[in-house]
């Protein structure tokens, strides 16, 4: 997913940060409430933030200018809300951009949108319309996390189509391609990162099912499996 430095347009990237940037508002709000809320909540979400640092550092090269990998940012918009991690997620991207070469400065904006955002709202949203019609934990932890993924990347593959339309098919057949290449290697670590994070989801809830209730990060029927 990490689009490489220079590889978009300028003006795409300056349009996707654009989108991004009222997003990333509401992000440091929503933080700023929760930290002021609920201390204790700091540590978890740092190591929700490590969780997606660690999981979306781990690339495999897929299409050109871009790569696979895990996104690990379900998990965190599961326990705190999409909003938090959108700018958890920023952050993910901006470090590894500046740390490890992966993604570019000038390609954050078009990164977080497809990740931070599009990634972490359909991972909350999949996480808690399950729970709310009775799915068990552990299936609303997996669809939650692997949608949250495949997003991700169905949203990459509308930014690279959008950027190198095809020249027969135009945008659409750019976008069937793109979605072709990303599949194979995308759709194996969707299952894999949601199995990982329905294994986590079911170890806090047993585990620290008293903490989680109390700083109001788990709803107290989301303790059963």
């Amino acid at each position: 997913m990490h689009i490489m430095e220079g590889y978009l347009p300028a003006a795409q990237c300056a349009a996707w940060g654009a989108a991004s940037a009222p997003f990333f508002v509401q992000g440091v709000r929503k933080a700023r409430a929760l930290l002021a809320e609920k201390r204790s909540a700091a540590l978890l979400l740092g190591a929700a933030g490590g969780y997606c640092f660690v999981m979306s550092a781990l690339k495999l090269p897929s299409v050109a200018g871009s790569s696979s990998h895990p996104t690990g940012i379900g998990l965190g918009a599961m326990l705190f809300g999409p909003w938090v991690m959108v700018l958890v997620g920023a952050i993910v991207l901006l470090f590894q951009a500046l740390l490890l070469g992966h993604g570019g400065i000038s390609t954050l904006g078009a990164n977080a949108f497809s990740m931070a955002i599009v990634g972490a709202l359909v991972g909350w949203g999949t996480y808690r319309l399950l729970r709310r019609v009775g799915a068990p934990l552990w299936l609303a932890a997996f669809a939650g996390a692997a949608l949250s993924d495949l997003a991700t990347y169905v949203t990459t593959s509308l930014q690279l189509a959008i950027a190198f339309p095809d020249q027969a098919s135009g945008l659409a057949g750019a976008f069937a391609k793109f979605l072709g290449i990303f599949a194979i290697t995308q759709l194996p670590l969707a299952i894999g990162e949601g199995v990982l994070t329905a294994l986590i989801m079911l170890y806090l809830v047993k585990h620290s099912r008293r903490e989680l209730t109390e700083i109001g990060i788990l709803a107290p029927e989301a303790g059963g499996s």
